[in-house]
């Protein structure tokens, strides 16, 4: 079967751009004589859409959608769309459904049995999950199609999550009625090292029924999420025959039987590139699909803002890029020149805008006066700084209506080491996952990727410090970042308790990270919005409270009292 995957790129709610996109994706498949096009899930309306499924009339114009889009697609071409749908549902309730659009007309629907209910997923809140499953046929061939999560039946994807028992195994149902090739359309998000784990699924699917798969994914950034791509085809033992590129928008035409003549090995990505090009994505598509073509940000001379940056210039053009680096009495000289070497090399624009005149009116308003004597370079001085910064930056995001970006890492904010409306302050964190090390290393990647020094080797070499205060470095607050992102990967990333971490850092430091990361829950819930890129990102997959105090209760020594 000659098999055309359309990696697209939709934009949520945008049922007309939507199908657009599909008809130019058919059209091209039909002129490479393709028998079939595969698009990701939900492409009519986009994923996730979220509480746009309960507006009134928006499934039912999704319904509508589909079916326009039905007659205006080549007739000799099967094109397999994702939408959600109130067909064949009791009493208007929803289903994610899938349909086959042939010769003018939707030949077959069917709809996603496993609807995933853990980290960023919500779907039993707005979709009725399928009761049964059938193959659909095509050009005299079974084909089994089904919808993301239901290829991950008895495989819980997140180690916080334990799957509820489901009535059927979807994928091993399409075997069983013998689906001569297993069909998958996703909506998977990026996390790192999670196209390993979807290759090692689909694999252990096409060896258990001895038929080829093919996994076709949305790409492209939705919010806080960014979708990757990375479509792939497999052969009747697991081995891969097709690997479409990362992060990229594209419809290839795949020969299955001519495929099968070779196999090739897996494309291997370092975590510095997985993470920069989905940063790239995420960062350009937040932007562009909020109608945003230009960004703001203030450029301190450090690491952070200097990645940044770097994202920034990829994801809009360094054209679009407006820069402020606001010196202030604690700066460094070098704080400046680094930073503007930095903007010379991407060709960027920077603005030196000094902080010191407007610290010191401040500083001379009567009740600010007083409070700020009383403490020298104290937590207000300091957070003071950081917000008259925070408000040149979105004074110029005003006037230009530029998106403005907080630079702010995972690592500070997870402890608190940042100031609300100050460093915080912005319409996108784009760093908001990127623990410490891994901004250190997308830095170094950028730099071997462009074959030159785009971040100046003093920006990476340097001790980090906020310049906030005579003399001060990042250490003299934090751990030092290596332990200290690798006590809040086991708290975070793999929910370890205290006693669990203890075991490999010292226990004063692991319960100093704990009580810091469990009090600035409030800060983190006032922070942008930003991108997912690990299991346990800050935002809707992690709900924590804001007013709690967590405490346990020991036992009762012998002979004591019990409490």
């Amino acid at each position: 079967m000659r098999i055309a995957i359309a990696q697209l790129n939709p934009l949520v709610g945008d049922l007309q751009g939507n199908c657009e996109k599909i008809l130019d994706a058919a059209q091209a498949a039909s002129r490479a004589n393709a028998e079939l096009l595969i698009c990701p899930e939900l492409i009519v309306c986009g994923y996730p859409p979220k509480d746009l499924l309960l507006r009134s009339g928006f499934v039912t114009a999704c319904d509508r959608a589909v079916e326009i889009l039905a007659r205006q697609l080549p007739a000799s071409l099967g094109v397999l769309v994702g939408h959600p749908t109130h067909w064949n549902q009791p009493d208007g309730l929803s289903a994610n459904a899938a349909s086959l659009l042939y010769q003018g007309k939707v030949q077959q629907t069917i709809s996603k049995g496993l609807l995933p209910n853990y980290d960023v997923f919500d779907e039993r809140r707005y979709f009725r999950p399928a009761q049964s499953i059938e193959v659909m046929k095509l050009a005299g061939k079974k084909i089994g199609v089904h919808i993301c999560e239901d290829a991950w039946f008895g495989q819980p994807e997140t180690f916080y999550h334990e799957r509820p028992a489901c009535e059927f195994d979807p994928v091993a149902r399409l075997i069983e009625q013998g689906a001569e090739i297993l069909i998958n359309l996703s909506a998977s998000p990026f996390e790192i090292d999670k196209l390993t784990r979807r290759h090692r699924l689909m694999g252990a699917h096409s060896r258990k029924g001895k038929i080829p798969s093919v996994f076709v994914n949305q790409v492209g950034g939705n919010d806080d999420l960014v979708f990757d791509g990375a479509s792939f085809v497999l052969g009747t033992q697991g081995e891969l025959l097709h690997q479409s590129p990362n992060c990229e928008e594209l419809v290839e035409i795949i020969e299955l039987e001519k495929l099968t003549e070779k196999t090739i090995d897996w494309k291997q990505y370092s975590r510095s590139q997985q993470l920069y090009e989905a940063l790239v994505l995420g960062l350009q598509d937040y932007g562009l699909k909020s109608g945003f073509r230009e960004c703001v940000l203030g450029l301190s001379g450090g690491i952070d803002s200097a990645v940044a940056s770097c994202l920034a210039a990829t994801a809009f053009g360094p054209e679009n890029v407006h820069t402020l680096m606001m010196p202030s009495r604690h700066s460094s000289d070098h704080s400046v020149a680094d930073s503007e070497l930095l903007a010379k090399n991407l060709g960027i624009e920077a603005i030196v805008v000094p902080i010191d005149d407007i610290h010191r009116a401040y500083e001379q308003t009567p009740f600010v006066k007083e409070d700020l004597s009383s403490q020298p370079s104290g937590l207000a001085d300091q957070n003071l700084q950081a917000r008259i910064r925070g408000a040149l930056v979105m004074i110029r995001s005003n006037r230009h209506g530029w998106l403005p970006l907080a630079t702010g890492n995972k690592s500070e904010l997870a402890v608190g080491y940042c100031t609300l409306y100050g460093d915080m302050a912005g319409g996108f964190a784009v760093l908001c996952d990127v623990l410490k090390k891994d901004v250190y290393a997308i830095a170094r990647y950028i730099n071997k990727r462009a074959g030159r020094e785009i971040i100046p080797v003093n920006i990476i070499d340097k001790a980090p410090s906020a310049e906030l205060a005579p003399d001060q470095y990042d250490h003299d607050s934090l751990p030092a970042y290596p332990v200290l992102d690798g006590i809040l990967e086991l708290l975070i990333e793999q929910e370890h308790s205290l006693q669990e971490v203890s075991e490999h850092y010292p226990e004063e430091t692991v319960r100093w990270v704990l009580q810091k990361l469990d009090r600035n829950e409030f800060k983190r819930r006032q922070m942008p919005p930003g991108i997912k890129l690990t299991r346990r990102a800050f935002g809707s997959g992690r709900r924590m409270p804001m007013a709690a105090r967590m405490t346990t209760i020991a036992e009762p020594q012998p002979g004591g009292q019990d409490s």
